[in-house]
């Protein structure tokens, strides 16, 4: 009964977001406590997921959102972000931006987590939209997929180092396998966005025409600078990610490495950078009226829909969905295609990428002798499989999904068959390279 619920609270968000035009944040917290209710979570334990699953997400996106909105405001009002696009697209090309923001995603999200990557990208994707002359939503979606797939198939992002160290899989393979899956799979899903997402038209900019434009470019500062409130957090996180493990844990270089690359510090630290991209500062930009000001408005709707959806995917992990779905999937015999549907339908079910896989690794790993999946390379495989299958469906109990659609101006409607499609087309095509790949090492 829990999965027919989940599926008619699904059913629920899109009519009240799309036909009564309900607010994303009442449609997700009103559902999300009606499956309670429905699922017979207990009322303290209900009241419990309520409020853990709101600020256990917000604990972690919440102020990378607003440094994130902030950031954006002043390359946007600076002009840096369409400096910057101007030279991207010089290199690049103006009919090629949804690719390289694929591969930006792909790239960026190795170390860095896919929320914060694309909150860090999104200034950058818009300027790039609206300087090419392009809708947004193929560049975003494009963005997105790049970002899901190497966050849940590539080491050191937590599913995969955790998958690995249950099913005993040897790290160096684990990469070796995922990263070239990933790429592969990703061609698939940029083709997606730049044909389907590609036919749906969003404005970069809207409140932005062609003579602002021009002037706004006219007094950007050089692209360099522009690219450094971008560059430096993304840097920064990545130092830490690769160096700190390195280092002595009681250094003064490394606790100074663990400071700087947490997230929310480097992007602060990218927001002191993007205060210097205007021509002459104004304290009036930090004002609640101010450039700072309207990006935190802005961000508000984005960080109480984000932490609605954390609400909803709690509420659905506490109902015990995720142990219903792995034990009836448990007992089918299907290989390599085990680990991956079960992933998938976790992922789907309760939303968290990172729990599907740890979750999936738990259930299969007394399996593999049984599947035959035993060898280093057939393990490795095996939580490359999870991750794959952790990437499908990226829908409303996600909080990636609300980051996406919300920042990139998409409704619910248009979320579920962009984003949400395009993570199945993400998800098969990387499911079926590792079906190919087993035919070969079996």
């Amino acid at each position: 009964m829990v999965i027919l619920y989940l599926l008619l609270s699904i059913a629920l968000i899109v009519f009240l977001t799309v036909q009564w035009k309900v607010h994303p944040f009442l449609a997700l917290l009103l559902t999300a406590i009606l499956y309670g209710f429905a699922a017979g979570v207990p009322v303290k334990e209900l009241i419990a997921a309520v409020n853990t699953g709101f600020g256990e997400t917000l604990g972690k996106i919440g102020i990378i959102i607003v440094l994130g909105c902030v950031i954006g405001a002043f390359l946007e009002n600076s002009g840096g972000a369409y400096a910057l696009a101007e030279k991207v697209l010089s290199v690049i090309g103006r009919k090629k931006v949804p690719t390289a923001m694929g591969i930006m995603g792909y790239i960026v999200s190795i170390p860095v987590f896919a929320d914060s990557g694309f909150l860090l990208l999104s200034p950058l994707n818009k300027s790039l939209s609206k300087k090419a002359g392009i809708t947004l939503a193929a560049p975003a979606i494009a963005l997105a997929l790049g970002l899901i797939a190497t966050h849940t198939m590539a080491p050191p992002t937590p599913g995969p180092i955790a998958a690995a160290g249950i099913l005993g899989a040897d790290l160096g393979l684990v990469l070796a396998v995922g990263l070239p899956v990933a790429a592969l799979g990703l061609i698939p899903a940029i083709f997606f966005a730049k044909r389907v997402a590609g036919k749906v038209w969003i404005d970069p900019n809207p409140n932005l025409d062609a003579e602002e434009l021009a002037k706004l470019t006219a007094a950007a500062p050089p692209a360099f600078k522009a690219a450094l409130p971008i560059l430096v957090p993304i840097l920064l996180i990545v130092a830490k990610s690769v160096f700190a493990k390195q280092l002595d844990e009681n250094s003064a270089a490394f606790h100074a490495l663990n400071f700087i690359g947490e997230p929310f510090v480097a992007l602060l630290i990218g927001a002191a950078l993007a205060l210097f991209l205007p021509k002459k500062f104004d304290k009036e930009m930090l004002s609640i009226s101010g450039w700072a000001g309207t990006a935190m408005q802005d961000a508000a709707s984005i960080i109480l829909i984000t932490g609605a959806g954390g609400v909803f995917g709690k509420m659905l992990q506490v109902s015990g969905i995720s142990d219903v779905v792995g034990t009836a999937m448990s007992t089918a015999n299907l290989g390599i295609w085990l680990p991956f549907l079960i992933a998938f339908a976790l992922k789907t079910a309760q939303g968290s990428s990172t729990v599907a896989i740890i979750t999936t690794a738990s259930i299969v790993a007394p399996l593999l002798p049984s599947l035959g999946l035993e060898s280093d390379l057939a393990k490795a495989t095996t939580v490359i499989a999870i991750g794959a299958g952790s990437t499908m469906i990226c829908h409303a109990n996600d909080s990636f999904f609300w980051v996406v659609t919300q920042m990139s101006g998409m409704d619910v409607k248009r979320g579920y068959s962009l984003l949400s499609l395009g993570s199945v087309v993400l998800g098969t095509s990387c499911a079926l390279l590792l079906f190919i790949l087993m035919k070969f090492i079996a």
